[in-house]
């Protein structure tokens, strides 16, 4: 039952009328409360702080009940559970219901439909979570151009030495450069079968988000570590630190290089990332006492470690063979990216009508640049007879 406020709020107002005429009293007279007026304004500030209380606590499990009846799917549904019924509806080809349609104004074009923002950030969060490379590496999501600073202190370096008075110190610095950041348009496409679609207990919105996700996971995954010419560079432009002797195998010697190749202040949040028939050839490698050099570790992100550092494998990373920069030493953070173009998602209901499919669109805009070459160490394989 609704709380009645009014009563206790008519009160409230009949005891600050009377507290005023009391006040206005004692000032038109100069004098203070006399022992009636002390006492009876003390149990009228007693009341008014009661009232007070009641009102507030009222007010508070109001708000209690407000948010019981959205976590149990009634009235009051979040904004992002609204868009996610309408993107459900919109591809299902389902009228949403009325409240959905009153929160959500979806925006339809001749070729489909731009699906609400809560749905793309969706797509990323789930890319983060595919793609350790891209979560761990520096982001800037900003419009239009950005250049970044670097500090290269491979040259040069601020020092300290000892020094004599009155002798001018010898002056030392690195020098700053900058990385430019663009954007490349890229767009992602699923198409989806209206007979799934059509499945009322199947979850929509979770598996074409997941869809999306993984595809555009493994696009930035692969344009990061191998780039593509004349549009991402990622990592391609570093050299590598180390070429292995053999075009289809390497040595452990070699892998100590590589790692050694990053300064050991940036070594605790590196990586290894290589591909998975790369990882198996490691994991035959032994030393001189017959232990495997690449270990299970269940502290891992991954379950194996080699050299005390985590070993990740891509679906984008090349395999052993004849030039190929097969493996990376990495800490991701020396990796700028930058989504310039807000994600969107369009569903195009029409297009692929006679393939009996729904089509989703994901579409970003993305560039990404070494940031700090420091924390970057790339093995080539030899070129082999």
């Amino acid at each position: 039952m609704p709380f009645n406020f009014k009563k206790l709020e008519e009160r409230r107002a009949e005891i600050l009328n009377r507290l005023e005429a009391m006040l206005h009293a004692c000032n038109t007279e100069t004098r203070a409360f006399n022992d009636g007026e002390q006492q009876e304004y003390t149990q009228l500030i007693g009341e008014l702080r009661s009232i007070d209380a009641t009102l507030d606590a009222a007010e508070q499990a109001g708000k209690y009940r407000q948010t019981e009846r959205r976590s149990a799917g009634g009235t009051g549904a979040s904004k992002e559970e609204l868009e996610e019924r309408a993107f459900a509806a919109y591809i299902r080809g389902t009228v949403a219901d009325e409240e959905t349609r009153a929160a959500v104004n979806m925006t339809t074009t001749d070729n489909g439909a731009v699906i609400p923002t809560s749905i793309a950030r969706k797509i990323i969060d789930q890319v983060k979570e595919i793609s350790p490379i891209y979560a761990r590496s520096t982001q800037y999501n900003v419009s239009g151009n950005i250049d970044i600073p670097v500090y290269d202190e491979s040259s040069s370096a601020i020092t300290m030495a000892y020094a004599e008075e009155f002798t001018d110190l010898v002056s030392s610095t690195g020098k700053f450069t900058s990385v430019s950041l663009g954007g490349f348009l890229a767009g992602a496409l699923a198409k989806l079968s209206r007979s799934l679609v059509n499945k009322t207990d199947f979850d929509l919105v979770a598996y074409v988000v997941r869809k999306l996700s993984e595809a555009a996971a493994y696009w930035i995954e692969k344009e990061i570590l191998n780039g593509t010419a004349s549009k991402i560079d990622g990592i391609s432009t570093v050299g590598p630190a180390v070429t292995a002797a053999a075009a289809t195998a390497v040595t452990f010697d070699e892998l100590i290089d590589l790692q050694d190749s990053v300064p050991d202040r940036f070594q605790r949040n590196a990586i290894w990332i290589m591909s998975k028939k790369s990882r198996s050839a490691i994991r035959k490698m032994k030393d001189s006492d017959g232990q495997y050099l690449l270990s299970k570790d269940l502290t891992a992100p991954w379950g194996h470690s080699l050299l005390g550092n985590p070993v990740y494998v891509s679906d984008a990373m090349p395999e052993m063979a004849a030039n190929n920069r097969a493996i990376v030493f990495l800490d991701c953070s020396g990796v700028a990216t930058k989504l310039g173009e807000k994600p969107s998602v369009e569903v195009l209901r029409e297009r692929f009508a006679d393939q009996h499919a729904v089509g989703a669109i994901c579409w970003l805009e993305l560039d990404s640049k070494v940031e700090n070459s420091q924390k970057v160490a790339v093995l080539k394989m030899g070129a082999g007879g």
